[in-house]
């Protein structure tokens, strides 16, 4: 096991938060670790071009200084699904270099977290789809559980459609998205009981996070 893929229920259910706090784990072990984000929608422009304010992060958080455009080869203005902002900018997302890239690293590190864009199944071309690329990159998927209404329905697919593929899924991660969360505990056990992967742990609500501070949340990580 090299690494893994970290995917979520939807777009702003923490996967960031989660990339970082299982790097941070790995580091704290002794290991040298790589982070990515290949695709990123939402960039903001700048004198080094365009920028995702999570791979930066994710880049300051890698053991070795990475340049951007490993940690991020994909990086687009408008905040908009990515085959459709790659499409609006004359791009095409390439499937093969981001597998390329992903290599690079696993040489460079010994261990490499990537983390996905959007959900699952959310398109990079008309052709390929994000669970695609996690198939190619061949690594143990984390996927994190925005908690709130809906979130069973939606995971219950997201770890299905895991599950179908034949990658190892490494377990999943409840992120409690608001202060309060009506039958917060409800939920996790139902999921619990219905997901057949391991639960890593249960990431509080706070306004300002920590990725130190939500690595010691993952209880049940491996």
């Amino acid at each position: 096991m090299s690494g893994y893929f970290v995917t979520g229920t939807d777009t702003g259910v923490g996967k960031t938060v989660v990339t970082l706090a299982v790097m941070e784990l790995f580091k704290r072990r002794g290991f040298e670790v790589a982070g990515m984000k290949p695709v990123a929608s939402g960039c903001e422009p700048g004198d080094a071009g365009l920028r995702n304010s999570d791979a930066v992060v994710i880049m300051q958080a890698c053991s070795n200084g990475l340049p951007y455009s490993k940690v991020n080869p994909y990086a687009f203005e408008p905040a908009i699904a990515p085959h459709i902002a790659a499409a609006r900018s004359g791009e095409s997302i390439r499937v093969a270099k981001i597998v390329s890239l992903c290599r690079g690293l696993e040489e460079a590190a010994e261990r490499v977290v990537v983390e996905g864009v959007g959900g699952w199944e959310v398109p990079l071309d008309s052709d390929t789809l994000l669970s695609e690329l996690a198939c190619r990159l061949e690594l143990p998927v984390i996927l994190v559980v925005g908690l709130r209404l809906g979130c069973i329905n939606h995971a219950l697919l997201t770890a299905s459609a895991i599950k179908s593929t034949g990658l190892e899924f490494g377990g999943w991660v409840a992120n409690q998205l608001q202060p309060r969360v009506e039958a917060m505990d409800e939920i996790i056990n139902t999921l619990r009981a219905r997901i057949d992967a391991p639960l890593l742990g249960v990431l509080p609500w706070c306004e300002e996070v920590e990725p130190g501070e939500m690595a010691e949340y993952l209880k049940e990580f491996p």
